[in-house]
């Protein structure tokens, strides 16, 4: 059965039970991140994580030029091109966040020890970064969701919103490593 949207879109009983899984993961994968963020840590350096900020550098920094390709693609109608470009980064911000959760589950906090204009800029990224990568997680799971069901004038509205935030999140992401980086023991 489906029911009538205000704007005449029919909604599916597929959609409807995806479009809860949806709002059901937005909200818990930033509540997990936060969770395992500041939970304290057991001590067991049995496993060394070390390596994963500088990986995680690296996925976002192919997120970013994922995204500029899959943008650059639908600029020339090539849309099989730009699925693919964006399950690229789909893909790399999945292994980033699972990666993510992992280093903050097992590893030990870094504090960022500059000062001077330098510290207000780096908690000015860091802060932009923390809050719109919250808001990205409905944003992509919306965009991919419309995309891959050919929900295109969907997909066209929501995705005008989740391609620039989703550039600036993976961009201050790298950013972000690169400024805290001298900092990691």
């Amino acid at each position: 059965m489906n029911t009538v949207k205000s704007n005449n879109e029919l909604i599916s009983d597929r959609d409807r039970k995806y479009l809860t899984l949806i709002a059901v993961l937005s909200v818990a994968i930033p509540l997990v991140v936060a969770i395992l963020f500041f939970m304290p840590k057991s001590g067991d350096a049995s496993v060394d994580v070390s390596y994963l900020p500088a990986f995680h550098a690296i996925l976002n920094s192919c997120t970013a030029i994922s995204l500029v390709v899959g943008y650059y693609y639908i600029k020339q109608n090539n849309t099989n091109a730009h699925r693919a470009a964006m399950l690229v980064a789909f893909g790399l911000s999945s292994v980033f966040l699972i990666s993510y959760v992992t280093y903050h589950f097992l590893g030990e906090r870094t504090i960022y020890g500059g000062d001077g204009m330098l510290k207000y800029i780096y908690y000015f990224i860091l802060l932009t970064h923390i809050v719109l990568a919250i808001i990205i997680v409905p944003l992509v799971l919306l965009s991919v969701y419309f995309g891959i069901t050919n929900q295109l004038a969907r997909h066209r509205r929501i995705s005008r919103w989740t391609f620039p935030i989703w550039l600036y999140v993976a961009i201050t992401g790298v950013l972000v490593y690169l400024l805290i980086s001298p900092y990691y023991t």
